[in-house]
């Protein structure tokens, strides 16, 4: 697996939202970031990993990104918490989840709801990597965007990899292009908001690793993003 963290992302499901894998090399401990779709894909990749899921966590609730929840968590071998903001409680409920259905994403006999709560500034331990979670409210109340901010060395003493900070950005920002501020809870003004104030002070060969679509810059989408452009 290497010295240093491994991301994998891989789109899943009819509009295909990119669902992440997050491992730490040491402890080969993974967390699964939005789960949307295709269970067995993600869990066949657990397997070729072979890595142990500790928790899984939806950057926010709508259901291209959590609807293979239930089925993941059916197929681990034991039971990890599942984390999201509470801001997106809404969007957990069976009506929100039955306009999935259109498309083809599976609609569960019971709702997994979250039980445990991410927060603006709350660091995230998967193994030895350190994340933390930066509130950025617009495409829903509770998106999250979810900074690794240090990688560990086999001597536990916190020694940051070079190349090994990045940024998951859910549908805050995406390479040219931002969240829809269109669907119930969407606010324009506030992803807007995020993006200036939360995601482009960040360095600017940060990589970005979006929600639907390919990596990006921080840099990047400062100079070129044509919805929100940067100093």
């Amino acid at each position: 697996m290497g010295d240093f963290p491994v991301i994998e992302g891989f789109a899943v499901g009819a509009l295909a939202a990119n669902c992440y894998l997050v491992a730490c090399p040491q402890t080969r401990e993974a967390l699964v970031v939005d789960p949307g779709d295709e269970a067995e894909r993600i869990l066949a990749r657990i397997r070729e990993r072979g890595v142990t899921v500790a928790t899984i966590m939806h950057t926010h609730g709508h259901f291209d990104h959590i609807s293979a929840t239930e089925a993941l968590l059916a197929g681990l071998d034991a039971p990890v918490p599942v984390l999201a903001h509470p801001a997106d409680e809404y969007l957990y409920s069976l009506e929100m989840r039955r306009g999935g259905a259109q498309f083809g994403y599976p609609l569960p006999a019971h709702v997994t709801m979250p039980d445990s709560t991410i927060t603006d500034g709350m660091a995230i331990e998967v193994g030895r990597l350190r994340l933390r979670a930066i509130a950025t409210p617009g495409h829903t109340p509770g998106s999250i965007s979810l900074l690794l901010e240090s990688g560990y060395d086999d001597s536990g003493d916190g020694v940051q990899g070079s190349g090994s900070a990045w940024l998951l950005s859910g549908d805050t920002l995406f390479r040219r292009g931002i969240g829809r501020t269109d669907l119930p809870g969407g606010d324009e003004d506030a992803i807007y908001e995020s993006i200036l104030t939360r995601l482009y002070p960040l360095p600017a060969e940060l990589t970005v690793y979006p929600g639907h679509g390919p990596a990006t810059t921080i840099g990047e989408e400062r100079r070129m993003n044509p919805f929100v452009r940067g100093a």
